[in-house]
């Protein structure tokens, strides 16, 4: 497990929820990818629109951590909340870190469906 993975994502998530798209960006790669059931985009551009768009509160809650992969259990609030959210709001969000910056942010409906697509197992939950 890196902590610094792990504190690239909290970066991350301050950024997008205090509105700091700069920020945001400077933790993301150029090309990052961004993906939901919805559809899929790739770079900082389309970062920034889906940021723009979302105007959601996004709270993580459970992470779990291996080679690179985080996911995290996401609590949505306010603004748009995601229709592939579960009951109050609860998700579940992919993230890929390479070298400090997130390289892929990929939206799943549940936790379980995050760590099946990114083969992480309940036991590499990070402990809180």
């Amino acid at each position: 497990m890196s902590t610094s993975e792990i504190a690239t994502v909290l970066a991350w998530h301050d950024a997008l929820n205090d509105g700091d798209l700069d920020t945001l960006l400077q933790l993301s790669s150029d090309d990052v990818e961004i993906g939901a059931p919805q559809g899929a985009a790739q770079g900082l551009a389309a970062l920034r629109d889906w940021a723009d768009d979302a105007e959601t509160t996004l709270t993580p809650g459970r992470m779990y951590v291996h080679h690179g992969v985080v996911v995290c259990e996401e609590t949505a609030t306010g603004g748009v909340v995601p229709d592939t959210a579960g009951e109050g709001g609860v998700m579940a969000i992919a993230f890929r870190v390479v070298e400090d910056h997130v390289v892929s942010v990929f939206v799943h409906p549940s936790i379980d469906g995050a760590l099946a697509a990114t083969g992480l197992e309940l036991s590499d939950l990070v402990d809180s």
